[in-house]
């Protein structure tokens, strides 16, 4: 009797078992479209800030705040902005330190070539633009292929010398804009007795040399990178109005300061620009011109010696005061050296075209507005970091040396 009992209880638990398994995988698959939605969400967020995101995603219990996880996420996770993975493994924070090391250990470079393993390592993100944290990620990648392939090269040194020189020259060979190629006679002869004082083999820079003449580095996408959010968060935005290069007319431009560049719209509404004009080795000052009322002017330049020529017009503007600024305010920019500003715009057939303009003038209504974009153009200017690091560890190896 009780064996009935016990089978026939057994047979309903059976029933109740098959009856809440639908539920039970319907909550399970609730539970997991909740979570790969948060982590697409982390995702998103560190696209726009690196770090919130992170902290989003430790937060939610979807990554550790462990160097060797946040590396593995940087690495392997697809859908990351490879510009937001450079800035943030370029941070000098300790625990920024370690994840940059994780990160570059997860990087196999033996039995490779130098420049077989910067195309890999130049792959998994895009190099900041600001020298220090470049220093630290050279640094770190120097070491790595070092510790790959001992006896390759004397030091840590010698790798980062010419790591820097290899990338130096892809930009002269591949860059439209260089006219003046080195040839591999004069790449030789730039990376003498880096080696500790002694010369790298022939056959070594011969072969790097050749390789990035017959292939450039390639730059990776942005995964998942919107434009848009480059202008979110802007240094400085504001209508202004610009004057033409070839025809001398004044339009109206929204202008945005982001990212070491001075983007110019027509509506603030669109998405892509009608110009760009990078601050890369620009200098910015203020302008005294006692021949007209320009009170609230300033100067963006680049710095160096020659003669002036080709002036482009802008000032800061309100709306419904701008026909009398354009009166009263009036600005020039312009190059003392003579070269043409790095600067690009698009035509009305959508075709983009570099711009010619070897000067730009600015001005503003007001000194405060004057000083504030003074003051946002000089943190947003960039200078060419390379020379400068190459420079500073060439004369460490020098002086080891001696």
């Amino acid at each position: 009797m009780h064996e009935f009992e016990l089978l026939d209880d057994i047979q309903k638990l059976r029933l109740e078992i098959r009856h809440a398994i639908p539920q039970i995988h319907s909550l399970e698959t609730k539970e997991l479209d909740k979570t790969a939605r948060s982590f697409l969400r982390g995702k998103k967020k560190f696209n726009m800030d690196p770090t919130k995101g992170i902290n989003y995603l430790v937060e939610n219990a979807l990554l550790e705040r462990r160097a060797e996880s946040v590396a593995e996420f940087l690495y392997k996770e697809e859908g990351l902005d490879k510009t937001a993975i450079g800035n943030f493994l370029g941070e000098r924070e300790e625990l920024h330190l370690e994840i940059l090391k994780a990160f570059v250990g997860l990087h196999e470079f033996s039995d490779l070539n130098l420049v077989q393993a910067l195309r890999q390592f130049l792959w998994s993100f895009r190099l900041p633009g600001e020298a220090q944290k470049i220093d630290r990620m050279m640094e770190a990648f120097a070491t790595r292929y070092c510790d790959c392939n001992p006896g390759v090269f004397q030091s840590a040194d010698t790798c980062y010398i010419l790591s820097f020189a290899v990338i130096m020259l892809n930009t002269s060979l591949h860059n439209p804009n260089v006219k003046d190629k080195p040839s591999l006679q004069r790449f030789v002869s730039m990376n003498r007795g880096i080696n500790h004082g002694e010369d790298l083999p022939t056959e070594l820079l011969t072969k790097l040399y050749t390789s990035i003449r017959s292939e450039p580095f390639k730059i990776p996408e942005d995964d998942g990178n919107d434009l848009t959010l480059t202008f979110f968060n802007p240094d400085r935005e504001g209508w202004l109005l610009k004057m033409g290069g070839r025809v001398k007319t004044w339009k109206r431009r929204w202008f945005i300061l982001t990212d070491n560049c001075l983007y110019y719209f027509e509506f603030t509404i669109d998405k892509d620009p009608i110009g760009i004009i990078p601050l890369e080795d620009l200098s910015v000052r203020k302008l005294h011109d006692t021949g007209k009322p320009v009170e609230y002017c300033f100067l963006f330049f680049i710095p160096s010696e020659g003669a002036l020529s080709s002036v482009t017009h802008i000032r800061s503007v309100n709306h419904t005061a701008a026909a009398e600024w354009m009166k009263t305010y009036c600005l020039e920019l312009y190059n003392p050296g003579g070269q043409k500003i790095k600067a690009c715009k698009t035509e009305n057939k959508g075709r983009v075209v570099q711009g010619k303009h070897r000067s730009y003038k600015l001005s503003a209504a007001a000194a405060d507005d004057r000083d504030g974009w003074i003051d946002a153009i000089r943190s947003s200017v960039t200078k060419n970091p390379f020379c400068d690091l190459v420079s500073l560890r060439k004369k460490k190896i020098i002086s080891n040396s001696s």
